[in-house]
């Protein structure tokens, strides 16, 4: 098996607010990998005193754990379960209600000797190839599909669709937003490689139109995770004053990308 996990701030003055890992159990039976994105919240207060990497890295930790050890629960409970764990750490010093209290996209994978089980919570990507070579992209895209009027502003979005019906979603403090991930099982045999990764990472498909989904797995084989990363940055750098590509975006953003075969 081969496993690859790079992540990268989009700034290096400021913390990571994404996290990966990849979890082997001591058996070697099986296996499993988290990736999240951190949502950096707008400028000003939003009810917690922790910071978006504290709540990535306690989430994070959380489904490691749960996913590698109790194999009996599915991906949705062990989000759940997740999900509630940190709120209960700092549901007595901060304002769990707020919109913007630390949140994080999702994704997830676990895999045995005969299934590969999968959830993604909103817009981290997980790719999927089959052993003839077909890319697949398990996608949440509740929020690219969402009417721009409702991201006008993060006022606008954080009280009509951030965590609402109609929306998007992303794990917060509600254990119950487990339920609106995109979930799913596949043979294993089905299965020859898997790319999980944040936004900050599929711009070099999604905003820069730099190649495919297909593509972008290639590259991350062929050349490593690490150039896909590398590529997307040289891309950021020559939007950067034309903001042709990424408009309202970040110039750089997190970027996170773990690789598995199987």
């Amino acid at each position: 098996m081969r496993t690859e996990l790079v992540s990268e701030p989009g700034d290096p003055g400021r913390p990571n607010e994404d996290f990966a890992s990849v979890g082997l159990p001591a058996s070697g039976q099986g296996g499993s990998l988290v990736v999240l994105d951190g949502v950096t919240p707008p400028q000003g207060e939003y009810g917690c005193l922790h910071s978006v990497s504290w709540f990535s890295a306690r989430l994070g930790g959380a489904l490691t754990e749960l996913s590698v050890s109790l194999r009996d629960l599915t991906l949705t409970e062990v989000l759940s379960r997740a999900i509630r764990r940190v709120a209960e750490t700092h549901a007595g010093t901060c304002d769990l209600s707020h919109p913007r209290t630390p949140q994080a996209t999702v994704v997830l994978a676990r895999w045995s000797a005969t299934e590969v089980e999968y959830l993604v919570l909103s817009d981290s990507a997980l790719l999927v190839e089959s052993p003839t070579g077909e890319v697949t992209a398990l996608l949440d895209d509740r929020l690219s599909r969402l009417p721009r009027a409702s991201l006008a502003t993060d006022a606008v979005a954080d009280a009509t669709v951030r965590n609402k019906e109609g929306g998007f979603f992303t794990a917060a403090a509600d254990p119950a937003v487990a339920s609106r991930a995109v979930t799913g099982t596949l043979p294993r045999d089905s299965v020859r490689a898997l790319a999980a990764l944040t936004d900050g990472a599929t711009r070099w498909t999604e905003k820069f139109r730099a190649g495919g989904w297909a593509e972008l797995l290639a590259l991350v084989r062929k050349e490593g995770a690490q150039a896909l990363v590398d590529r997307v940055r040289a891309l950021e750098a020559a939007d950067a004053e034309e903001r042709v590509h990424l408009r309202r975006s970040k110039t750089h953003d997190d970027a996170t990308v773990v690789y598995v075969e199987l």
